[in-house]
């Protein structure tokens, strides 16, 4: 309804306008006329002129063209019982006195729109006026007509666009999976906040490699680094030379559990592209302080080395006690008596030897339980020390020398799995705050060219998924700040040798 009123009254204003100026500019082409203008000066060939504004009349399709002299006596008009008689409507006075213009009124004919036009001879003094006019019923049926045209097309259009605002509607809401705005709202809050809750990094692009998306923790990540905070709408590239999402969003393959570097910081990587019907939209990238990924590893690493102990002394225990059992149960009580005194004797003389020399009570409860898993695989492990190994003082120490001693343990027992002898030496010594540990087996050996590789991470020649316990051991050496160095030749055995720095615990403390 608004828009009719105001397309109507802009094109009701648009048409009168025209219509004004149509009736100017036949009246200003009547008084240039060399026949009006001799005959108002001569009061001659009247005749010829009502002849001349009857055609012009005709042509224009206007209601009336009237010449009058000065004194307002019509010299031409389109009833000829009109002419010499005195113009009518009062609004010609003006014109009268040389001025154009436009005015409304009414005459003989009816109400009408009329163009005043003063006639001036060659000596450019006023000999007369002529007055156009348009018939204000005319307008007014131009401008219903109009109106209705509007109508038409106001509900026309209407129609098409509620057509159109359904079928926009019904494909947006396919778009947007049915869901309504305030649910979208909803889930976009959701899912940001779950991102800027994820402890991993998180960084995402689109097709044109431009930053769109950056989490919180990979934010602490790149400042550890020393980059700007403020990566979203940069290149990846750019923010990041040394990406390879890029590369990604190129190949559309995955790249998983890489390492990468960022001004000195390493990172663990996963990096996916984003692939929506059929097309690479994106990627992202999920990333972790390698620190971080270290230290966990290790923490289940020294978990792992305990449990299995704990397992190994249980089921020893377990199988002595089936033992005592069995004898109870066949009354042997003589045999039973003997065989306790000589397992707790052995036992007392072993965990003794251990106790005596090491003084840390987790690193000497973890020997012992590495003593029960040998036993259990027929493995003859013996533990000496030349001196006492006082407690550390660190509690990281204990932590690192467990990964050691389990990890080198472990693999010597399993290369001993197919030998005959499965002769197994664990050696300390302590002098001069640096602590020797040296780990023997009567294995097969080691090759001089393997030796080269088992320390690097993941290389094993026992299947996949293996290859981490030696280069877990060789990292906990490292971080200690010591060398571990290999002895070995094959059918011979082999033998670790290992040096690290060690601070005692001070007494009291």
């Amino acid at each position: 309804m608004i828009t009719d009123i105001l397309i109507s009254n802009s094109v009701s204003e648009n048409i009168r306008r025209h219509q004004e100026e149509k009736a100017q500019i036949v009246a200003r082409t009547v008084s240039k006329s060399h026949i009006v203008i001799n005959a108002l000066e001569d009061k001659q060939n009247l005749t010829e002129v009502q002849e001349y504004t009857k055609d012009i009349q005709a042509a224009t399709n206007v209601m009336f063209i009237v010449v009058m002299d000065m004194n307002g006596i019509r010299m031409t008009h389109p009833n000829t019982k009109q002419i010499g008689r005195r113009f009518v409507g009062g609004d010609e006075k003006l014109a009268l006195k040389g001025k154009e213009y436009v005015s409304t009124s009414l005459g003989t004919l009816g109400k009408s729109v009329r163009a005043f036009m003063p006639i001036y001879n060659e000596k450019k003094e006023q000999i007369g006026v002529v007055a156009v006019g348009i018939s204000l019923e005319s307008l007014e049926t131009a401008l219903g007509r109009s109106h209705k045209n509007i109508i038409i097309v106001t509900a026309l259009g209407l129609m098409i666009g509620i057509i159109g605002a359904i079928l926009l509607a019904r494909y947006i809401k396919k778009i947007l999976l049915g869901l309504e705005p305030f649910a979208i709202s909803k889930i976009l809050e959701e899912r940001s906040t779950m991102l800027q809750s994820v402890h991993e990094g998180i960084i995402a692009v689109d097709n044109t490699s431009t930053i769109t998306l950056v989490n919180k923790s990979a934010l602490q990540i790149f400042k550890k680094a020393g980059l700007s905070q403020k990566p979203v709408g940069m290149k990846i590239y750019e923010y990041m030379p040394s990406t390879r999402l890029d590369h990604v969003l190129q190949t559309g393959q995955p790249e998983l559990d890489e390492e990468q570097t960022i001004n000195g910081v390493s990172i663990l990587v996963n990096r996916v592209p984003l692939i929506v019907n059929g097309q690479v939209v994106g990627a992202i990238s999920t990333f972790r302080d390698k620190t971080e990924v270290n230290q966990l590893a290790e923490q289940l690493t020294g978990v792992r080395m305990y449990a299995e102990a704990l397992r190994a002394q249980s089921h020893e225990f377990m199988n002595r006690l089936h033992v005592i059992l069995g004898m109870v149960q066949l009354k042997s009580y003589d045999q039973l008596s003997d065989f306790i005194r000589t397992l707790v004797d052995y036992r007392n003389q072993e965990f003794g030897s251990i106790t005596q020399h090491i003084k840390d009570p987790a690193l000497a409860g973890f020997i012992m339980g590495k003593l029960s898993y040998a036993r259990e695989e027929n493995v003859d492990l013996s533990i000496e020390s030349s001196s006492t190994i006082p407690e550390p003082a660190a509690n990281k120490t204990t932590h690192e020398l467990i990964t050691i001693l389990g990890n080198l343990i472990d693999n010597a027992i399993e290369a001993m799995a197919d030998t005959v002898e499965k002769t197994l030496e664990v050696t300390f010594s302590y002098q001069e705050k640096r602590l020797t540990i040296e780990v023997f087996d009567s294995g097969p050996g080691i090759s001089s060219e393997l030796q080269k590789e088992i320390l690097k991470k993941g290389y094993s020649t026992k299947g996949e998924n293996r290859g981490y316990g030696l280069y877990l051991a060789n990292k906990s050496v490292k971080e200690l700040g010591g060398e571990l160095t290999i002895d070995s030749k094959l059918l011979l055995g082999t033998n670790f040798h290992i040096q690290i720095p060690y601070e005692a615990k001070e007494v009291g403390k």
